[in-house]
């Protein structure tokens, strides 16, 4: 992988992890487009993946720091209790992420067919909320496992990890806004998680086929374009535009597989 190829790449993820049109999915069309041959596309999904976090943590800081001073006033309070359904909602991927590690990791390969059919499936996902009418509730521990459940389904590279996530808690008739912030927040956990374990057992740092340099530059690219699709993603949950993502889903879905 050269830096142009980590530039674009880069990019692609900043803005396809935050919009419902799935960044694995998109990193993995993206390799094949530009004719990236690394062997561990893995290693640079890990590396931009941390950089769109750290955007996420840039634009909710607010909402961060006043959920951690209430944590640690170690009292049973609201920022408490949402903490804990951010940390529910972590199981599922969790479990993923402990047992079946090597077999999500052979999913990364570039497999065009598998990519465009999950494709289609997040369209239909992102297609079946244009139909709730109404979404006020709360999001209770019940709603925060079920969420979690579609993130992990998620790490299939094709499903949009806020696309599902988002979806699923729409079609669980949660609040439009309520749905975007846990959307966003709940992932920093699993990710910053993945990473500290890859860092410490070395996985990280045991393939050489992509330089220093690459990775650097697809960090910040991912990064710079994850602030700005943040920002613009929660605005868009508020209105209601997801109809058009599906479509736009659909047809990268159907190009994907008939290119493959």
């Amino acid at each position: 992988m050269n830096e142009f190829q980590a530039l674009i790449l880069g990019i692609l993820q900043g803005l396809t992890e935050f919009l419902p049109v799935s960044s694995s999915g998109h990193l993995e069309i993206g390799h094949a487009l530009l004719g990236d041959t690394s062997t561990n596309n893995l290693l640079f999904a890990v590396v931009v993946h941390v950089a769109t976090v750290l955007s996420t943590i840039v634009v909710f800081r607010k909402d961060i720091l006043e959920l951690l001073k209430d944590l640690f006033q170690f009292k049973w309070n609201a920022s408490t209790i949402y903490i804990s359904k951010l940390v529910f909602s972590a199981l599922p991927v969790l479990v993923l992420g402990l047992f079946f590690k090597d077999e999500i990791e052979q999913l990364f390969v570039g497999n065009l067919v598998l990519v465009g059919s999950m494709l289609l499936f997040t369209a239909l996902l992102l297609g079946l909320t244009h139909f709730v009418k109404k979404t006020d509730g709360e999001i209770t521990f019940l709603k925060a496992f079920l969420i979690g459940i579609a993130q992990a389904i998620a790490v299939i590279p094709g499903i949009s990890r806020s696309g599902a996530t988002i979806a699923t808690g729409l079609l669980l008739q949660t609040k439009k806004n309520e749905i975007a912030r846990f959307s966003f927040l709940m992932v920093l956990i699993p990710i910053i998680g993945a990473a500290f374990l890859d860092i410490i057992s070395g996985e990280v740092t045991s393939d050489t086929t992509i330089g220093l340099m690459p990775l650097t530059v697809g960090f910040i690219a991912a990064f710079v374009s994850g602030l700005l699709a943040c920002s613009w993603m929660i605005k868009i949950v508020k209105r209601g535009k997801l109809i058009y993502f599906a479509i736009y889903c659909l047809v990268i879905g159907l190009i994907a597989i008939f290119a493959a």
